[in-house]
């Protein structure tokens, strides 16, 4: 997974591959969803165990929220 999550930081940071961001930026918050909800449902309600999954879900948003324009995939019906 480590080794997963350099990469798709890897493919958010680099230019151009507008619909790699849009896959990285899925995959992360995905796995960041998902660690939160392990640590929920496996019993450990632990503030250390709770706030890193929390807070890197809510950058993984705010990054993909404001994005610049150029990075965006507009659809055109």
């Amino acid at each position: 997974m480590g080794i997963w999550k350099i990469l798709g930081v890897i493919a958010i940071l680099l230019p151009g591959f507008k619909l790699v961001k849009e896959w990285a930026y899925a995959g992360l918050f995905f796995v960041m969803t998902g660690a939160f909800a392990s640590h929920l449902l496996s019993g450990d309600h632990s503030i250390q165990g709770l706030i890193g999954p929390f807070f890197q879900t809510v950058f993984i948003i705010l990054s993909w929220y404001f994005r610049p324009a150029n990075r965006k995939i507009i659809l055109v019906n």
